[in-house]
């Protein structure tokens, strides 16, 4: 017998944050979440996205213990961009027991079905900056900072209860030449001087990037993302939130934003410190000693993660991703940096796709997110 309980109560709530911990805890690829993030989902004052959301969430109990957790999210935003009527599940973990995974999915149901939506689909989070998609390739490979881990039972289940594929996406693990592409060097700068652009991460601290140019970035993002699958738009608030974080946790040596001549942000490349070692040393807590690992992970990084891509729709063809790249790729070759890849990739992004053909790569993980009619009663 499977209890499903909604959460309402602080208590509840600390249940809900920390159960993966226990699911995964002997798991050596799994990457634990920033605690504090993810606490913060409950709270409209932290989590901004709760403005165009509705959430709840649900813990799974069997004889008193706690067997799994779920949330429902309406992303009210997102069903009117894109005239769905569909319900989110996100933060789905659970032990290998179909029984758990039905009666935890079909909560996330219920709530559809009072709310007269038609459909069920994830793992989905409250925007593309959230962590997506179910693992379904790749166990042996540990997760990113902005991925979940998944059992491969995981995938199985979600068959077994007659959900069917719906966006899938790639991770890449690139390797590292001896020496920067020469080739891409030239080109690069005479797309530089082309089209009368400024690298503003090479003149500009992180802070100062973030206070003048912020705006034109996540105008740019908007733009750039507005076309595939699942996205809504960052919003003001959420996007202040955003670009704290990345005061805080990007070393400039491995980013890129360009500027025209107008102030705009023609194009940007984020690759991350990864911090996933430092993560799952202190199980995602930053205090009281948890910052000494991150932070020296950010400054003095051996890993980096690909997080985003973006260029404005008019210079798509323009030759923008090389110069982009190029920096990028000097500095990651300085640096000696030992392993690079890539956060996912949808397969369906062609453009995204395109970019890497110029670097050695290999596809080592793949996720997706599921879908079902939700039945009526």
């Amino acid at each position: 017998m499977v209890d499903i309980v909604e959460v309402k109560t602080k208590k509840q709530q600390r249940i809900f944050t920390n159960y993966p911990l226990k699911l995964y805890k002997d798991c050596p690829y799994y990457v634990p979440p920033l605690y504090s993030e993810e606490k913060n989902i409950f709270n409209p004052k932290k989590n901004f996205s709760l403005e165009n959301c509705d959430m709840r969430c649900f813990l799974a109990y069997r004889n008193g213990e706690v067997v799994g957790r779920i949330a429902a999210i309406v992303h009210n935003q997102y069903n009117r961009l894109w005239n769905k009527k569909d319900i989110r599940f996100s933060r789905f973990d659970a032990i290998d027991d179909l029984e758990v995974f039905d009666a935890l999915l079909k909560a996330v149901e219920k709530v559809g079905r009072e709310r007269g939506l038609e459909r069920i689909h994830g793992p989905w989070g409250f925007n593309d900056t959230d962590r997506e998609g179910m693992q379904t390739y790749g166990f042996s490979e540990r997760s990113t900072f902005a991925t979940n881990y998944y059992y491969p039972y995981f995938c199985e289940n979600m068959k077994k209860l007659g959900y069917a594929d719906e966006s899938k996406w790639i991770e890449r693990g690139f390797t590292i030449p001896e020496r920067p592409y020469e080739r891409i060097i030239r080109i690069a700068a005479k797309m530089k001087k082309r089209l009368n652009v400024v690298d503003v991460a090479e003149i500009m601290p992180i802070r100062k990037i973030v206070k003048k140019y912020g705006q034109a970035f996540f105008d740019t993002y908007n733009e750039a993302y507005s076309e595939l699958d699942g996205f809504t738009p960052i919003g003001k608030k959420a996007q202040k939130n955003v670009l704290k974080q990345f005061a805080t946790s990007i070393n400039t040596r491995y980013f890129s934003c360009l500027i025209d001549e107008k102030g705009e942000c023609v194009g940007f490349a984020v690759v991350l410190p990864s911090i996933c070692e430092a993560l799952k040393k202190s199980k995602g807590r930053l205090f009281p000693f948890g910052w000494i690992g991150v932070l020296k992970s950010i400054k003095h990084p051996t890993e980096l993660e690909m997080a985003l891509i973006g260029i404005k729709k008019e210079y798509k063809l323009s030759g923008v991703n090389s110069i982009l790249m190029v920096r990028l790729m000097c500095n990651i070759v300085e640096d000696g940096i030992t392993k690079i890849e890539s956060n996912p990739m949808l397969e369906t992004n062609f453009s995204i796709q395109q970019n890497w053909k110029f670097a050695e790569n290999e596809i080592i993980k793949k996720r997706q997110t599921y879908v079902k009619d939700i039945e009526k009663e």
